[in-house]
């Protein structure tokens, strides 16, 4: 059996975080409404709603969910393409390590400074998914 690429890890590891974001969210409410803090019925969909820091990590896990589809197929299309080499493997990580990154800041404060260096993070994954959508075109013949 061939070994699995590094980027392929690298996408089951941007799932896993959007399945750990989702859980803590879930998590948060579940005692939000333990506690009485908060009404079953107080959580209605795209309002924000309960603590800034629960919001926070309502909107981080959002974001991550609004791109894996993105990055999914950025990775996949490299695989097929056979346009996966060591500099598309380690943008692939570099990707999920900015996209961490970007949710810890989100969650940890909306300061300005927190959002600068939140939209660095993004910013670096982007770039990184743009590069390894270029790889995929020249492997493609297209450039």
């Amino acid at each position: 059996m061939d070994s699995v690429p590094d980027c392929i890890v690298a996408l089951t590891f941007y799932a896993l975080w959007a399945m750990f974001l989702v859980l803590c969210v879930g998590g948060a409410r579940v005692h939000q409404v333990l506690t009485g803090e908060a009404d079953i019925t107080a959580f209605p969909a795209g309002v924000p709603h309960g603590p800034d820091t629960y919001w926070r990590l309502n909107r981080a896990h959002m974001n991550t969910i609004e791109n894996l589809p993105i990055f999914a197929t950025v990775v996949l299309a490299g695989v097929a393409a056979e346009a996966v080499d060591s500099t598309f493997n380690t943008l692939a990580i570099v990707v999920v390590c900015a996209r961490a990154v970007q949710s810890l800041v989100h969650i940890s404060s909306g300061a300005a400074g927190a959002i600068r260096l939140r939209f660095t993070a993004f910013a670096v994954q982007i770039v990184c998914q743009m590069w390894m959508a270029w790889l995929i075109l020249q492997a493609a013949g297209v450039f």
